[in-house]
Protein backbone atom coordinates (compact mmCIF):
# COMPACT_ATOMS: atom_id res chain seq x y z
CA UNK A 1 0.00 0.00 0.00
CA UNK A 2 1.35 3.45 -0.88
CA UNK A 3 1.03 6.46 1.36
CA UNK A 4 -1.72 8.94 0.38
CA UNK A 5 -0.97 12.56 -0.43
CA UNK A 6 -3.27 15.58 -0.23
CA UNK A 7 -3.09 17.79 -3.33
CA UNK A 8 -3.71 21.50 -3.17
CA UNK A 9 -5.88 22.18 -6.26
CA UNK A 10 -4.65 25.78 -6.32
CA UNK A 11 -1.03 24.54 -6.84
CA UNK A 12 -1.42 21.29 -8.73
CA UNK A 13 1.94 21.37 -10.54
CA UNK A 14 3.93 21.87 -7.39
CA UNK A 15 2.12 19.18 -5.44
CA UNK A 16 2.45 16.60 -8.19
CA UNK A 17 6.22 16.91 -8.33
CA UNK A 18 8.15 14.03 -6.69
CA UNK A 19 9.03 14.53 -3.07
CA UNK A 20 12.68 15.58 -2.85
CA UNK A 21 15.18 13.01 -1.58
CA UNK A 22 17.14 13.82 1.51
CA UNK A 23 20.39 15.59 0.73
CA UNK A 24 21.86 14.56 4.08
CA UNK A 25 25.05 12.55 3.44
CA UNK A 26 24.99 8.92 4.47
CA UNK A 27 27.22 8.22 7.46
CA UNK A 28 29.78 5.58 6.47
CA UNK A 29 30.03 2.47 8.56
CA UNK A 30 32.80 3.03 11.10
CA UNK A 31 34.78 -0.02 12.22
CA UNK A 32 34.89 0.19 16.00
CA UNK A 33 37.02 -1.73 18.48
CA UNK A 34 34.45 -3.16 20.88
CA UNK A 35 36.61 -5.01 23.35
CA UNK A 36 39.85 -6.89 23.92
CA UNK A 37 41.01 -9.79 26.07
CA UNK A 38 44.23 -11.72 26.56
CA UNK A 39 45.30 -15.17 27.74
CA UNK A 40 48.54 -16.98 28.58
CA UNK A 41 49.64 -20.54 29.24
CA UNK A 42 49.74 -21.62 32.91
CA UNK A 43 53.47 -21.37 33.69
CA UNK A 44 55.16 -18.06 34.44
CA UNK A 45 58.87 -17.66 35.09
CA UNK A 46 61.16 -14.86 36.20
CA UNK A 47 64.25 -14.20 34.13
CA UNK A 48 66.44 -15.41 37.00
CA UNK A 49 64.46 -18.63 37.28
CA UNK A 50 64.97 -19.27 33.58
CA UNK A 51 68.73 -18.77 33.85
CA UNK A 52 68.87 -21.42 36.56
CA UNK A 53 66.44 -23.81 34.89
CA UNK A 54 68.29 -23.63 31.58
CA UNK A 55 71.72 -23.84 33.27
CA UNK A 56 72.93 -20.64 31.62
CA UNK A 57 76.26 -19.64 33.16
CA UNK A 58 77.82 -17.44 30.47
CA UNK A 59 78.10 -13.93 31.97
CA UNK A 60 77.29 -12.13 28.73
CA UNK A 61 74.19 -14.22 28.09
CA UNK A 62 73.05 -13.81 31.69
CA UNK A 63 73.40 -10.06 31.20
CA UNK A 64 71.16 -10.19 28.14
CA UNK A 65 68.47 -11.93 30.21
CA UNK A 66 68.73 -9.64 33.22
CA UNK A 67 69.22 -6.23 31.62
CA UNK A 68 66.54 -6.20 28.94
CA UNK A 69 63.71 -4.66 30.93
CA UNK A 70 61.90 -8.01 31.32
CA UNK A 71 61.09 -9.51 34.71
CA UNK A 72 58.71 -12.36 33.94
CA UNK A 73 57.35 -14.33 30.98
CA UNK A 74 54.85 -17.10 30.31
CA UNK A 75 56.51 -20.05 28.58
CA UNK A 76 56.04 -23.74 27.88
CA UNK A 77 59.47 -25.20 28.54
CA UNK A 78 60.73 -28.46 27.00
CA UNK A 79 59.96 -31.82 28.62
CA UNK A 80 62.59 -33.30 30.94
CA UNK A 81 64.56 -36.46 30.34
CA UNK A 82 65.17 -39.26 32.86
CA UNK A 83 67.95 -37.28 34.53
CA UNK A 84 65.65 -34.33 35.03
CA UNK A 85 67.30 -32.16 32.39
CA UNK A 86 65.37 -30.38 29.67
CA UNK A 87 65.31 -32.47 26.53
CA UNK A 88 66.06 -31.07 23.08
CA UNK A 89 62.75 -30.89 21.23
CA UNK A 90 62.40 -31.88 17.60
CA UNK A 91 60.82 -29.55 15.08
CA UNK A 92 57.77 -31.83 15.11
CA UNK A 93 57.43 -31.48 18.88
CA UNK A 94 57.79 -27.72 18.63
CA UNK A 95 55.07 -27.61 15.99
CA UNK A 96 52.78 -29.66 18.24
CA UNK A 97 53.45 -27.18 21.05
CA UNK A 98 52.61 -24.31 18.70
CA UNK A 99 49.30 -25.92 17.79
CA UNK A 100 48.27 -26.99 21.30
CA UNK A 101 49.17 -23.77 23.07
CA UNK A 102 48.05 -21.55 20.22
CA UNK A 103 44.56 -23.04 20.07
CA UNK A 104 44.20 -23.18 23.85
CA UNK A 105 45.22 -19.60 24.58
CA UNK A 106 43.55 -18.23 21.46
CA UNK A 107 40.23 -19.83 22.38
CA UNK A 108 40.50 -18.57 25.96
CA UNK A 109 41.12 -15.01 24.76
CA UNK A 110 38.12 -15.18 22.41
CA UNK A 111 35.77 -16.40 25.14
CA UNK A 112 36.91 -13.66 27.53
CA UNK A 113 36.65 -11.01 24.84
CA UNK A 114 33.08 -11.92 23.93
CA UNK A 115 32.03 -12.19 27.58
CA UNK A 116 33.44 -8.72 28.19
CA UNK A 117 31.23 -7.14 25.52
CA UNK A 118 28.16 -9.27 26.23
CA UNK A 119 28.24 -11.15 22.94
CA UNK A 120 27.94 -14.83 22.05
CA UNK A 121 30.05 -17.16 19.95
CA UNK A 122 27.08 -17.42 17.59
CA UNK A 123 27.44 -13.70 16.81
CA UNK A 124 30.88 -14.10 15.20
CA UNK A 125 30.77 -13.82 11.42
CA UNK A 126 34.46 -13.31 10.52
CA UNK A 127 37.68 -14.51 12.12
CA UNK A 128 41.24 -13.44 11.34
CA UNK A 129 43.90 -15.58 13.02
CA UNK A 130 47.47 -14.27 13.23
CA UNK A 131 50.59 -16.25 14.14
CA UNK A 132 54.27 -16.57 13.34
CA UNK A 133 55.54 -19.25 15.73
CA UNK A 134 54.65 -22.22 13.52
CA UNK A 135 53.08 -23.27 10.24
CA UNK A 136 49.91 -25.37 10.14
CA UNK A 137 47.49 -26.43 7.44
CA UNK A 138 44.66 -25.98 8.22
CA UNK A 139 45.66 -22.90 10.19
CA UNK A 140 44.47 -21.42 13.44
CA UNK A 141 41.38 -19.85 11.86
CA UNK A 142 39.95 -23.28 11.05
CA UNK A 143 41.21 -24.85 14.27
CA UNK A 144 39.66 -22.10 16.38
CA UNK A 145 36.33 -22.26 14.55
CA UNK A 146 36.29 -25.97 15.29
CA UNK A 147 37.47 -25.59 18.90
CA UNK A 148 34.98 -22.84 19.72
CA UNK A 149 32.07 -24.29 17.80
CA UNK A 150 31.59 -21.22 15.63
CA UNK A 151 29.11 -21.43 12.78
CA UNK A 152 30.57 -23.35 9.82
CA UNK A 153 29.77 -20.44 7.50
CA UNK A 154 32.04 -18.09 9.50
CA UNK A 155 34.37 -16.34 7.05
CA UNK A 156 38.04 -16.64 7.96
CA UNK A 157 41.58 -15.60 7.13
CA UNK A 158 45.02 -16.71 8.34
CA UNK A 159 47.89 -14.20 8.55
CA UNK A 160 51.02 -16.33 8.92
CA UNK A 161 54.72 -15.53 9.02
CA UNK A 162 54.58 -11.74 9.08
CA UNK A 163 56.07 -11.49 12.57
CA UNK A 164 55.57 -8.92 15.29
CA UNK A 165 53.94 -6.34 13.02
CA UNK A 166 51.28 -8.82 11.87
CA UNK A 167 48.64 -7.90 14.44
CA UNK A 168 47.98 -4.60 12.70
CA UNK A 169 48.00 -6.32 9.30
CA UNK A 170 45.29 -8.60 10.66
CA UNK A 171 43.40 -5.64 12.11
CA UNK A 172 43.38 -3.98 8.69
CA UNK A 173 41.75 -7.09 7.23
CA UNK A 174 39.17 -7.20 10.03
CA UNK A 175 38.21 -3.53 9.73
CA UNK A 176 38.02 -3.68 5.93
CA UNK A 177 35.65 -6.66 6.16
CA UNK A 178 33.61 -4.94 8.87
CA UNK A 179 33.20 -1.80 6.78
CA UNK A 180 31.50 -3.85 4.05
CA UNK A 181 29.49 -5.97 6.52
CA UNK A 182 27.96 -3.39 8.88
CA UNK A 183 26.48 -4.64 12.15
CA UNK A 184 28.23 -8.03 11.84
CA UNK A 185 30.79 -9.08 14.44
CA UNK A 186 34.40 -9.81 13.48
CA UNK A 187 37.29 -11.07 15.57
CA UNK A 188 41.04 -10.65 15.39
CA UNK A 189 43.01 -13.34 17.25
CA UNK A 190 46.79 -13.14 17.65
CA UNK A 191 48.07 -16.41 19.09
CA UNK A 192 51.78 -16.98 19.61
CA UNK A 193 53.65 -19.82 21.33
CA UNK A 194 57.09 -18.26 21.09
CA UNK A 195 58.61 -21.07 23.15
CA UNK A 196 57.82 -23.27 20.13
CA UNK A 197 60.39 -21.25 18.17
CA UNK A 198 63.37 -21.60 20.50
CA UNK A 199 66.76 -23.12 19.77
CA UNK A 200 69.04 -23.75 22.76
CA UNK A 201 72.56 -23.86 21.40
CA UNK A 202 74.47 -21.53 23.71
CA UNK A 203 75.11 -18.88 21.05
CA UNK A 204 74.48 -15.19 21.50
CA UNK A 205 72.22 -15.20 18.43
CA UNK A 206 69.71 -17.56 20.02
CA UNK A 207 70.24 -16.15 23.51
CA UNK A 208 68.90 -12.76 22.43
CA UNK A 209 65.73 -14.39 21.13
CA UNK A 210 65.38 -16.76 24.09
CA UNK A 211 65.70 -13.88 26.54
CA UNK A 212 62.99 -11.80 24.89
CA UNK A 213 59.90 -13.66 23.68
CA UNK A 214 56.96 -15.03 25.66
CA UNK A 215 53.75 -16.99 25.00
CA UNK A 216 50.30 -15.49 24.85
CA UNK A 217 47.19 -14.70 22.82
CA UNK A 218 44.93 -11.70 22.40
CA UNK A 219 41.46 -11.32 20.87
CA UNK A 220 39.88 -8.10 19.64
CA UNK A 221 36.21 -7.70 18.68
CA UNK A 222 35.38 -5.29 15.83
CA UNK A 223 32.07 -4.17 14.39
CA UNK A 224 31.14 -1.39 12.00
CA UNK A 225 28.05 0.72 12.44
CA UNK A 226 26.80 4.07 11.22
CA UNK A 227 25.89 4.72 14.84
CA UNK A 228 28.64 6.35 16.87
CA UNK A 229 27.77 4.14 19.81
CA UNK A 230 29.23 0.80 20.75
CA UNK A 231 27.53 -1.19 18.00
CA UNK A 232 25.64 -3.48 20.30
CA UNK A 233 28.29 -3.74 23.01
CA UNK A 234 27.20 -3.74 26.63
CA UNK A 235 30.74 -3.02 27.81
CA UNK A 236 31.45 0.27 29.55
CA UNK A 237 34.93 0.41 27.96
CA UNK A 238 35.65 2.92 25.19
CA UNK A 239 34.95 1.71 21.65
CA UNK A 240 37.17 3.76 19.36
CA UNK A 241 36.75 4.00 15.62
CA UNK A 242 39.67 3.11 13.38
CA UNK A 243 40.17 6.11 11.10
CA UNK A 244 43.15 5.16 8.93
CA UNK A 245 46.30 3.04 8.73
CA UNK A 246 49.82 3.48 7.40
CA UNK A 247 52.64 1.07 6.48
CA UNK A 248 56.32 1.48 5.75
CA UNK A 249 58.87 -1.13 4.67
CA UNK A 250 62.56 -0.55 5.39
CA UNK A 251 63.71 -2.33 2.27
CA UNK A 252 67.44 -2.28 2.89
CA UNK A 253 66.80 -4.10 6.20
CA UNK A 254 64.69 -6.90 4.73
CA UNK A 255 66.87 -9.56 6.36
CA UNK A 256 67.29 -7.90 9.75
CA UNK A 257 64.52 -10.00 11.33
CA UNK A 258 63.96 -13.46 9.99
CA UNK A 259 62.85 -16.98 10.86
CA UNK A 260 64.89 -19.45 8.86
CA UNK A 261 66.06 -23.05 8.91
CA UNK A 262 69.03 -23.92 11.13
CA UNK A 263 70.60 -26.96 9.49
CA UNK A 264 72.77 -27.78 12.51
CA UNK A 265 69.85 -27.64 14.95
CA UNK A 266 67.41 -29.30 12.57
CA UNK A 267 64.72 -26.71 13.25
CA UNK A 268 63.71 -23.14 12.51
CA UNK A 269 65.57 -20.37 14.30
CA UNK A 270 64.69 -16.70 14.69
CA UNK A 271 67.32 -14.03 14.04
CA UNK A 272 67.37 -10.42 15.21
CA UNK A 273 70.03 -8.09 13.86
CA UNK A 274 71.58 -5.77 16.45
CA UNK A 275 70.75 -2.79 14.19
CA UNK A 276 66.98 -3.41 14.37
CA UNK A 277 66.24 -0.84 17.12
CA UNK A 278 68.10 1.88 15.27
CA UNK A 279 66.44 1.09 11.93
CA UNK A 280 63.00 1.16 13.53
CA UNK A 281 63.73 4.39 15.36
CA UNK A 282 65.14 6.11 12.29
CA UNK A 283 62.00 5.38 10.27
CA UNK A 284 59.32 5.80 12.95
CA UNK A 285 58.73 9.44 12.04
CA UNK A 286 58.10 8.57 8.41
CA UNK A 287 55.25 6.17 9.11
CA UNK A 288 53.62 8.38 11.78
CA UNK A 289 53.81 11.51 9.63
CA UNK A 290 52.23 9.52 6.80
CA UNK A 291 49.53 8.26 9.17
CA UNK A 292 48.59 11.79 10.29
CA UNK A 293 48.82 13.41 6.86
CA UNK A 294 45.51 14.99 5.88
CA UNK A 295 43.92 14.48 9.32
CA UNK A 296 44.74 17.91 10.68
CA UNK A 297 46.46 16.23 13.63
CA UNK A 298 50.01 16.59 14.84
CA UNK A 299 51.97 14.21 17.03
CA UNK A 300 51.30 16.35 20.08
CA UNK A 301 47.54 15.86 19.49
CA UNK A 302 47.83 12.10 20.08
CA UNK A 303 46.74 11.36 23.63
CA UNK A 304 47.48 7.63 23.70
CA UNK A 305 50.39 5.67 22.22
CA UNK A 306 50.20 1.87 22.05
CA UNK A 307 53.49 0.59 20.66
CA UNK A 308 54.71 -2.98 20.21
CA UNK A 309 56.86 -4.23 23.10
CA UNK A 310 59.72 -5.14 20.79
CA UNK A 311 62.49 -4.82 23.36
CA UNK A 312 64.03 -2.17 25.55
CA UNK A 313 66.24 -0.71 22.81
CA UNK A 314 63.35 -0.66 20.32
CA UNK A 315 61.10 1.18 22.77
CA UNK A 316 63.83 3.69 23.57
CA UNK A 317 64.50 4.30 19.86
CA UNK A 318 60.81 4.95 19.16
CA UNK A 319 60.53 7.22 22.20
CA UNK A 320 63.52 9.33 21.19
CA UNK A 321 62.70 9.65 17.50
CA UNK A 322 59.03 10.50 18.04
CA UNK A 323 59.70 12.82 20.95
CA UNK A 324 57.62 10.74 23.36
CA UNK A 325 57.95 10.36 27.12
CA UNK A 326 58.26 7.29 29.29
CA UNK A 327 54.70 8.01 30.42
CA UNK A 328 53.49 7.90 26.80
CA UNK A 329 54.91 4.37 26.49
CA UNK A 330 54.11 3.18 30.02
CA UNK A 331 51.87 0.33 28.88
CA UNK A 332 54.32 -0.78 26.22
CA UNK A 333 57.10 -0.96 28.80
CA UNK A 334 54.97 -2.61 31.48
CA UNK A 335 53.79 -5.33 29.09
CA UNK A 336 57.39 -6.05 28.14
CA UNK A 337 58.30 -6.17 31.84
CA UNK A 338 55.52 -8.61 32.75
CA UNK A 339 55.23 -10.72 29.58
CA UNK A 340 58.25 -10.12 27.36
CA UNK A 341 57.77 -9.70 23.62
CA UNK A 342 54.52 -11.50 22.69
CA UNK A 343 55.08 -11.01 18.97
CA UNK A 344 51.92 -10.13 17.00
CA UNK A 345 49.67 -9.74 20.05
CA UNK A 346 51.91 -7.50 22.16
CA UNK A 347 50.16 -4.27 21.15
CA UNK A 348 46.78 -5.68 22.20
CA UNK A 349 48.13 -6.50 25.68
CA UNK A 350 49.18 -2.84 25.93
CA UNK A 351 45.86 -1.64 24.49
CA UNK A 352 44.03 -3.68 27.12
CA UNK A 353 46.01 -1.95 29.87
CA UNK A 354 45.20 1.44 28.38
CA UNK A 355 41.47 0.70 28.57
CA UNK A 356 41.72 -0.72 32.08
CA UNK A 357 43.51 2.42 33.24
CA UNK A 358 40.31 4.42 32.69
CA UNK A 359 41.94 7.63 31.44
CA UNK A 360 40.61 7.61 27.89
CA UNK A 361 38.13 10.40 27.15
CA UNK A 362 35.66 10.81 24.26
CA UNK A 363 37.32 12.56 21.35
CA UNK A 364 40.83 11.43 22.27
CA UNK A 365 43.05 10.18 19.47
CA UNK A 366 45.32 7.19 19.82
CA UNK A 367 48.00 5.52 17.72
CA UNK A 368 48.69 1.80 17.46
CA UNK A 369 52.17 0.96 16.19
CA UNK A 370 53.90 -2.36 15.49
CA UNK A 371 57.12 -3.38 13.81
CA UNK A 372 58.56 -6.65 12.58
CA UNK A 373 60.19 -8.59 9.73
CA UNK A 374 60.34 -6.91 6.37
CA UNK A 375 61.55 -4.76 8.04
CA UNK A 376 58.07 -3.29 8.43
CA UNK A 377 56.41 -0.63 10.56
CA UNK A 378 52.59 -0.59 10.78
CA UNK A 379 50.39 2.03 12.37
CA UNK A 380 46.72 2.83 12.89
CA UNK A 381 44.89 5.96 14.05
CA UNK A 382 41.99 5.65 16.48
CA UNK A 383 39.43 8.14 17.74
CA UNK A 384 37.66 7.39 21.01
Amino acid sequence: MTASRTIDIDRPDEDLRPEPRSTRPTQPALPRLLGVATANPPHRYSQRELLDLLNITDAKIRGVFLNGGIETRYLTLPPRDREGEFRVETQGELLAKHRTQGVRTGAAAVRQCLAGIGRDLRDVRYLVAVTTTGFLTPGFSALLINELGLDPDTARLDVVGMGCNAGLNGLAAVTNWSATHPDELALLVCSEACSAAYVFDGTMRTAVVNSLFGDGAAALAVQASGDTGAAGSVSSSPTPALLTTSSYMIRHAVGAMRYDWDEDAGKFSFYLDKEVPYEVGAHAEIVIDKLLRGTGLRRKDIAHWTVHSGGKKVIDAVKINLGLTSHDLRHTSSVMRDFGNLSSGSFLFSYQRLLEEGRVRPGDHGVLMTMGPGSQIESALLQF
